[in-house]
C-alpha cells in the first residue's frame, strides 16, 4: 500500500521528480566520469613505458632520471660514457639495450638521438609498438622521425626540412647539417608524440664543429666529409635496458648501481612511475573532492525540493492520516520516494557515463592520448552508487521527520 502510494505520488509530480532525478544523474555521471578519467590517466601514465626492465643514467634521483629519459622533462646532471654503456651492453644478463641522447631541440620540441633498436624495443600501453603513419624509419644519417604532435603543431610532412637548435630554447642552430623528415609516427599519447628522433651518429655529426658547448669560430665541415668521419658517440644521456629473465633484474640493478668506473643509477620504471604519480596525487584528490561536492549539492537540492513539496502536500498528508495512515507510514513513504529518485538518478547517471564513453573514447584517445576503457562497473563505482542512494535516504529523513510531526488538523486548516 505504502509503495503504491509512493509511486503514485512520484508520478503525480513527474516534472519536479524528473528534474531532481536529472540533477542526481548528472552529478553521478560527473563523479563516475572523473573516476574513469582518474583511473584512465593513471593507467596511461603507467603505460608510458612498457617492457623496459631498467633505465640507466648518471647517478641522480630516480624521479629525475625518469623525467628526462622518458618524459623529456628537465636535463641530466651528467652523461653515461660510451665505455660504460658498452660494458653494460656486454653483460650476459642484458637482452637488449637502447641508448638515448638528449640535449638539443627543434622549435621547443626535444630532439632525441637513438638507434633503430628504439623502434623495436620501446613499448607503451601494455606492449604496443611504435607505428609509422607516413614515411619510414630513418635510413640516412640526416633523417629524422617525428612524433604525431610535432607534425601536427608544425605542419610537417615527409621530406620537410628540419634544422636542429643547439640546446634548449637556444637561438643557435646547426644550419650546416639540416635533417629531413623521413617518417611520422602514429599518435601514442606518450612523450614520443612530442619528440624529434634522429640517429645517435647524427647527434655527433651536428656537433663536429662544436667544442665546450660553443661553435668553433670559422669552422664548418661539409656534410659529405662528416659522413666519412667516425661518429661513434662519446657519451649518452641514458639507456633503456631489457634483461633475459625478470629474476635477473634486481641483480643487474645492483651491479649497475655499484658500477666502479663511474657513478650510475639504474631504476625500475614502474617503481619510479609510482613515485612520480604520488607527487601529483594532490591534484587527483582535489578533483575527486570537487566531483563529490557536486553529488552532495544534488542531494541537498533534492532535500530542498522535498521540503518545498511538503508544504504543497500538507492536505495530501492530512488525508492519508485521516484514512488511517500512521505517522511512521508518512515518514517511510517520503524516505522511499527519495530513495527511488536517487536509484533512478544513479542508474541514469551510469547510463549517461557509458554513452559518453562510447562517443568520447576515440576522440579523447586521438586528441590527448588518454585511453578510457569501457569496462563493467567496478565494485568501487557500485559502492559509490549505493552510497548516493543511502545518502538520499539520510537527507530525506529531515523533511520526512517534519511530515511525521504534522497533525491531521494541520493539513485541514486553510492558511491565509
Amino acid at each position: 500500500m505504502t509503495l503504491r502510494l509512493a509511486f503514485a505520488s512520484l508520478l503525480a509530480r513527474a516534472l519536479t521528480v524528473g528534474m531532481t532525478i536529472l540533477a542526481i544523474a548528472l552529478s553521478v555521471a560527473l563523479f563516475l566520469g572523473v573516476e574513469k578519467v582518474r583511473t584512465g590517466a593513471k593507467a596511461s601514465f603507467a603505460d608510458t613505458i612498457s617492457g623496459t626492465d631498467l633505465i640507466v643514467g648518471a647517478r641522480s634521483g630516480s624521479v629525475q632520471l625518469l623525467l628526462y629519459s622518458v618524459f623529456r622533462i628537465g636535463n641530466a646532471t651528467n652523461n653515461l660514457t660510451w665505455e660504460s654503456y658498452q660494458d653494460i651492453a656486454a653483460r650476459p644478463d642484458v637482452d637488449w639495450i637502447v641508448p638515448i641522447s638528449l640535449g638539443d631541440s627543434h622549435r621547443q620540441f626535444r630532439v632525441m638521438g637513438t638507434t633503430q633498436a628504439f623502434f623495436e624495443h620501446y613499448k607503451y600501453r601494455q606492449g604496443r609498438s611504435l607505428e609509422v603513419s607516413d614515411g619510414a624509419i630513418m635510413d640516412d644519417l640526416f633523417d629524422a622521425v617525428i612524433g604525431a604532435d610535432v607534425a601536427a603543431a608544425l605542419g610537417y610532412n615527409v621530406d620537410s626540412p628540419i634544422v636542429v637548435a643547439h640546446g634548449l630554447a637556444s637561438f643557435t642552430e646547426h644550419k650546416n647539417q639540416p635533417f629531413r623528415v623521413s617518417g611520422i609516427l602514429e599518435k601514442t599519447g606518450t612523450p614520443v608524440d612530442r619528440t624529434v628522433i634522429v640517429n645517435m651518429e647524427a647527434i655527433e655529426a651536428i656537433h663536429v664543429d662544436w667544442q665546450s658547448g660553443a661553435q668553433i669560430p670559422g669552422s664548418s665541415t661539409p656534410a659529405e666529409e662528416v659522413r666519412k668521419m667516425d661518429l661513434t658517440p662519446k657519451a649518452v644521456t641514458a639507456a633503456l635496458v631489457g634483461v633475459d629473465s625478470p629474476l635477473q633484474t634486481f641483480a643487474l640493478q645492483r651491479a649497475i648501481n655499484n658500477y666502479p668506473e663511474e657513478p650510475l643509477l639504474a631504476i625500475l620504471p614502474g617503481v619510479a612511475l609510482q613515485e612520480l604519480w604520488g607527487i601529483v596525487g594532490i591534484a587527483e584528490t582535489a578533483l575527486l573532492a570537487v566531483s563529490a561536492m557536486v553529488v552532495v549539492t544534488a542531494l541537498i537540492g533534492m532535500m530542498a525540493t522535498i521540503f518545498s513539496n511538503l508544504n504543497e502536500r500538507r492536505r495530501e498528508m492530512a488525508i492519508f492520516r485521516a484514512m488511517g495512515a500512521r505517522p511512521a507510514t508518512i515518514l517511510g513513504m517520503l524516505v522511499f520516494e527519495a530513495m527511488v529518485m536517487a536509484t533512478v538518478g544513479a542508474l541514469l547517471g551510469l547510463a549517461l557515463l557509458y554513452i559518453g564513453l562510447a562517443i568520447g573514447q576515440p576522440i579523447i584517445d586521438s586528441a590527448f592520448g588518454l585511453w578510457l576503457p569501457i569496462d563493467a562497473p567496478t565494485m568501487r563505482e557500485i559502492w559509490v552508487m549505493l552510497a548516493v542512494i543511502a545518502a538520499s535516504a539520510l537527507v530525506s529523513f529531515v523533511p520526512a521527520l517534519r511530515a511525521y510531526r504534522m497533525s491531521v488538523a494541520d493539513g485541514m486548516m486553510v492558511r491565509t
